[in-house]
């Protein structure tokens, strides 16, 4: 292992294998994750709150939502990047009407041509009221923001960016032909599927090109009447790797689908194990080159007498584990691969208990950047008739494969 010092920062260098990013001065790590991992190509920021280096909390919002973009800024630049060469941000808010807010001081730090970008409300974030991470390319040659015909080139973000080998798409809500949100959840659904279509095609691809999909969406779209509608947009058993994400609000409308495609269709590859049933809304995990990107999943067993059968948030991560390893042999890879998760937990208070299990599988120095959140208000924690508990945490990854395989 070598250590390099750049720029104030300190970035470890493992071979060819993926690096670690940790800025000079800057919050500690609440949990086993990177601020910063490099590989393949992009650096991925964790989920970034709102406190300073020595843990104060600023005031007022406006100050929160600053502080947390400088400390998103302290690892891009900790990297030897601007923030020019972040092309992807996720913003969580615990209060979705500091929207308005988070843009106007998101617009100071991203002036041109900004990165696309997913808002959403959520119920709790661990110890901030807003969080953000991000995914930057190295190489800026080939980044161009995408327009649509009905985009507003006042908005802070980008409705997509192209990178030399990939497609970033911001969640954008879906509106009739008179300009409103529609008023019955299936219209809804397929309004926002066509601004998500209509960002890729503007780039110059097709929903073939997608690896990776997060549907937000809030409790008053039915998950069944997302799936029938999505379904009809995707090849069965190709579809993309998916996490689905109930949320507490949104800026506007109800649902909205953001992700990433890769350019070139023959890079694109889906990965599924003997052990699953090809899925008309999810494949398990999708190639885009060398960087796979893993559907969310949980405790549920699958098979014959299907479900959750683990009582506590610590039971349940390992079996989400076993079942992702499933994902990672298939395509030939293993933990040790993974640059990058997002965690979501259905009580924040569970944090310290998730991080105590989730440390046990990332033992080595690069352990990957990650962002965990509450997205909505706990349920109930009892069984059902068939001895079947709710899904206390959720986890998705994304992984590159070493070169030397």
């Amino acid at each position: 292992m070598k250590l390099l010092t750049l720029a104030g920062a300190f970035v470890v260098i493992l071979g060819t294998q993926p690096r670690v990013v940790v800025p000079a001065a800057g919050p500690p790590p609440v949990g086993p994750y990177s601020p910063g991992v490099i590989a393949d190509g992009y650096l991925y920021v964790s989920g970034q709150g709102a406190k300073t280096a020595d843990g104060q909390m600023p005031a007022t919002f406006e100050a929160q939502a600053q502080q947390t973009l400088d400390n998103v800024k302290a690892v891009v630049e900790a990297a030897g990047l601007t923030l020019d060469h972040v092309v992807y941000t996720h913003a969580y808010l615990e209060d979705i009407s500091n929207s308005a807010v988070l843009d106007r001081v998101y617009a100071r730090y991203f002036p041109r041509d900004p990165p696309a970008r997913a808002l959403i409300g959520v119920a709790r974030l661990p110890g901030t009221p807003v969080e953000i991470n991000a995914v930057a390319v190295i190489d800026r040659t080939g980044r161009t923001p995408v327009k649509v015909r009905d985009s507003d080139a006042q908005l802070p973000y980008s409705p997509g960016v192209l990178t030399h080998d990939r497609l970033f798409i911001s969640s954008l809500p879906g509106r009739d032909a008179s300009g409103s949100i529609p008023a019955d959840a299936a219209s809804e659904v397929d309004a926002a599927l066509d601004r998500f279509k209509a960002v890729i095609e503007a780039a110059g691809l097709s929903l073939a090109h997608v690896v990776f999909v997060n549907p937000y969406l809030t409790s008053l779209i039915p998950s069944g009447a997302m799936n029938e509608r999505y379904a009809k947009r995707f090849e069965f058993g190709n579809t993309p790797a998916r996490a689905t994400i109930s949320v507490s609000a949104l800026p506007e409308g109800h649902i909205v689908f953001t992700g990433v495609a890769v350019r070139d269709l023959s890079k694109r590859k889906a990965i599924r194990p003997k052990n699953m049933a090809p899925s008309p809304t999810a494949s398990p995990c999708v190639f885009a080159g060398e960087t796979l990107y893993c559907s969310a999943k949980s405790g549920f067993i699958p098979g014959p007498l299907s479900g959750i059968y683990a009582a506590t948030v610590e039971h349940q991560l390992r079996q989400t584990m076993r079942n992702q390893l499933d994902n990672f042999e298939e395509g030939g890879l293993t933990f040790s691969d993974i640059v990058a998760a997002n965690v979501y937990l259905d009580n924040v208070d569970d944090f310290a208990k998730m991080n105590a299990v989730y440390e046990q599988y990332f033992p080595g120095a690069v352990k990957p950047a990650r962002t965990t959140v509450q997205q909505i208000a706990p349920g109930t924690r009892e069984p059902d008739e068939k001895g079947a508990y709710p899904t206390l945490e959720q986890v998705s990854f994304v992984a590159v494969r070493s070169p030397d395989r």
